[in-house]
């Protein structure tokens, strides 16, 4: 329980909210998730942790992610890039690197941070 109802509660980090958030979406009755930059809070250690667990919990529903980290996508079947408001490319992520285009541009950007 959070200090806003008890004295003697908690504030959760913004990583530890989007886990919580997150957690009870994938627990939801819903058929169709809508996750926008849901690890945005996150490190990179526990990006994936939680995007893994993510994907194999709601592997029966279908799950719609927005996000610029785009190390998010890898593990993703389909992948929609879009530009002024247009999908330019679609495809999974084997797929987007190898028409080496906007998608592969910024994902070799993003990557080169860590390299």
């Amino acid at each position: 329980m959070t200090k806003e109802f008890d004295v003697s509660g908690v504030n959760l980090s913004g990583g530890e909210v989007q886990k919580v958030a997150i957690g009870r979406v994938l627990y939801s009755d819903a058929n169709v998730l809508i996750l926008d930059e849901p690890s945005s809070a996150l490190d990179p250690l526990a990006e994936y942790r939680l995007n893994k667990t993510m994907l194999e919990l709601a592997s029966d529903k279908t799950v719609i992610i927005i996000s610029h980290r785009l190390s998010t996508t890898r593990m993703l079947d389909n992948i929609y890039m879009f530009e002024d408001g247009r999908i330019i490319e679609h495809g999974n992520h084997e797929t987007l690197m190898s028409y080496n285009g906007k998608y592969a541009e910024m994902f070799n950007l993003q990557a080169e941070k860590y390299r």
